[in-house]
């Protein structure tokens, strides 16, 4: 049995000093985002919170679904770099990357770089980059796998990506995974999902994220970006993939989202009969952490949730 946690959209805070420069950019409306309301919802003493529960759980590793801090200023890229360290060894803590750590044309690069421990597949050395994605990492009987959809968008968009050539090295890493009898998790920041967010925000390539899962098997699909505790369904109904999000690490109490929250999942079990168990843990008073739901994710029919089939291939300019 493998004891993972989940966490999302961090958004470490406060924002280190900002430069003039630094704001001629679209940092400038995530900035005054920042002051107008982030600032007072998503603060240090929630996550230092949940970062404490997760401790105390023991869970053989962490999956962390991006967004770790908010303008990918270099500082805060810096900051996330030490934050990271202190969440666990490399090995035990994985990493996908959000949009708001690719806010900016060349913050993807810097993240590859500076987060590489953490977001590198097994056996692999070279630098990182887009071509790196997906990353796979074996624990246990588990195979962790590392999706990016991170990339810098216009003002005002807060879109992910995945295309077909990323498909098609996810393609691979799930037939091989498959054939090793490996229980295969995929972690992504974006929901991959229609509208779990709006459209500013959505994820462009759903339909060939689904039809790569539906053609080549996964077992469990991990995201954050929308900061919502959420569960769909996707592929048919006979052999169905639970798709997870999770509240923000960071969210404090009294906003419109909930509070921050994790999941902890326990898999066990073999191909063909594995066994998901999932417990939604967060703040439900100040510094007070508290079971959620409990949910067993072996059947949609278990949890009441939307339930999304394959779509037809998105067009070019719409995925």
């Amino acid at each position: 049995m493998l004891r993972l946690a989940h966490i999302s959209d961090v958004h470490l805070g406060p924002l280190p000093a900002v430069s003039y420069r630094e704001l001629a950019s679209k940092r400038v409306l995530g900035y005054v985002n920042w002051r107008r309301n982030r600032r007072k919802l998503l603060i240090q003493g929630a996550l230092g919170a949940i970062v404490e529960a997760i401790r105390a759980e023991k869970a053989d590793h962490l999956a962390v679904t991006g967004d770790l801090v908010n303008l990918a200023l270099d500082a805060e890229l810096e900051l996330a770099r030490l934050w990271l360290e202190t969440l666990g060894r490399p090995e035990d803590v994985s990493v996908v990357p959000g949009n708001h750590d690719a806010y900016v044309p060349g913050a993807f690069n810097k993240v590859c770089a500076l987060w590489a421990p953490w977001m590198r597949g097994d056996n692999f050395h070279g630098p990182l980059g887009r071509l790196s994605f997906p990353y796979l990492r074996v624990r246990g009987n588990v195979a962790l796998i590392g999706v990016s959809t991170a990339r810098a968008t216009a003002p005002f968009m807060a879109n992910g990506f995945f295309r077909e050539e990323q498909a098609a090295r996810l393609a691979k890493i799930l037939d091989e995974t498959g054939r090793r009898n490996l229980f295969r998790l995929i972690m992504i920041h974006h929901p991959p999902v229609r509208a779990a967010v709006p459209q500013h925000k959505r994820l462009f390539g759903i339909a060939n994220f689904h039809q790569t899962v539906i053609r080549h098997g996964a077992d469990l699909v991990l995201h954050g970006h929308s900061h919502l505790p959420t569960l769909f369904w996707i592929g048919e109904r006979k052999k169905p993939v639970p798709v997870v999000g999770v509240a923000a690490a960071g969210q404090g109490l009294g906003g419109h989202h909930p509070a921050a929250q994790y999941n902890l999942f326990e898999i066990s079990g073999e191909p063909g009969h594995w066994h998901i168990g999932l417990i939604r843990r967060g703040l439900t008073a100040p510094g007070m952490i508290s079971d959620i739901e409990t949910l067993d994710l072996g059947s949609p029919r278990k949890a009441p949730a939307p339930f999304e089939k394959a779509m037809p291939p998105e067009t070019t300019a719409s995925g």
